[in-house]
């Protein structure tokens, strides 16, 4: 069984305060004093185990950016480029996921883009790109194919992650007096049938509005 040193444990600890209190206060609200003593520790502590506050905030964003990476099957499956009854749900569960279980992450990315804009292309190109560029170019692949309508993949791209990263709160803003779904797994599904009815075409039971004139009936 693998030992888990103290110093990585106060580390861990700090990590954990800090992004619970910039989420909240934002960068330039909030103390090393306040994280230390949320995280139970002094700030001597602190600094020995970070040189200064802005290195902390960027550890701290790192940290708990981890939620947006690909599970194995997900990435085989966009590899593979599985069909999109397949991969979508489980991109769409990635990132509801992280809405739902890591709600700082975006209070934290909109810290740095608003707070410290100089620095944030770094953390987007090392973080963020990756994810949102394999899952455009998945989408991209299956408009090729027809497997999803013809539309702007970048566009879609977009729509789809900030619908299932943002929904919750604006739903709030629209119909703030039920909840917008009982439990994760239903918004898991409800945001992959939105998504799957909505770009995945569809072969029509009925006959075209010309086929009268041309005799095309299906057999």
């Amino acid at each position: 069984m693998p030992v888990t040193s103290k110093s990585s444990v106060r580390g861990d600890k700090i990590l954990l305060a800090a992004g619970k209190l910039f989420a909240r206060q934002g960068y330039h609200g909030t103390t090393t004093r306040e994280i230390a003593r949320l995280a139970d520790v002094s700030e001597n502590t602190l600094f020995r185990h970070f040189d200064h506050k802005e290195e902390l905030f960027w550890l701290t964003l790192r940290s708990y950016s981890g939620g947006l990476q690909f599970r194995r099957d997900v990435l085989e499956g966009i590899t593979q480029c599985d069909s999109p009854e397949v991969v979508l749900p489980k991109i769409i569960e990635m990132l509801a996921d992280t809405a739902n279980y890591r709600p700082e992450l975006l209070r934290l990315i909109a810290v740095a883009f608003v707070e410290l804009h100089a620095k944030v292309n770094e953390f987007c190109q090392e973080q963020l790109s990756p994810v949102f560029s394999a899952i455009n170019h998945y989408l991209e692949i299956n408009i090729r194919s027809g497997k999803i309508r013809n539309l702007d993949s970048t566009i879609l791209t977009s729509a789809l992650i900030m619908t299932v990263l943002t929904h919750p709160e604006i739903y709030n803003l629209i119909d703030g007096n039920k909840p917008v779904y009982p439990n994760s797994l239903e918004a898991h599904r409800a945001y992959a049938r939105f998504w799957l009815d909505l770009i995945v075409p569809r072969t029509s039971v009925y006959p075209s509005p010309n086929a009268q004139v041309r005799g095309e009936y299906p057999d």
